[in-house]
């Protein structure tokens, strides 16, 4: 777990760091970039249509998680939207909670116990 917990430090940082100099150096605009790759049918493309089935999977475990509830039903966009720059943190929050229990870190508390 502890190895899973500093991976999930890394990335985060990594991403948030490339992420502000991103945003320093283009500014905001991601989306028209993002679905015009994909429109453009290049490799960046790809790579982009692959990923938003990435954030799309992470954002439907999120929400079935938290059993299709509202805070799962916004932990869903959160998933989507955020990337792994929500995702990181979560986990990192929910193996603390779980104790690191890997089965409650997947499942949720409820459906961890009832296995």
């Amino acid at each position: 777990m502890i190895l899973f917990r500093t991976y999930l430090i890394a990335i985060f940082s990594a991403v948030a760091i490339y992420t502000l100099f991103v945003a320093m150096n283009h500014g905001l605009n991601l989306i028209p970039l993002f679905f015009g790759d994909i429109a453009a049918m290049t490799w960046a493309g790809q790579f982009n249509l692959d990923f938003l089935g990435f954030l799309i999977l992470s954002g439907a475990w999120l929400a079935w998680r938290h059993h299709f509830s509202p805070l799962g039903l916004a932990l869903f966009f959160a998933g989507i939207f955020g990337g792994i720059a929500f995702l990181a943190p979560y986990l990192f929050f929910v193996s603390l909670q779980s104790k690191g229990d890997i089965a409650e870190i997947m499942m949720g508390r409820e459906r961890a116990r009832t296995r």
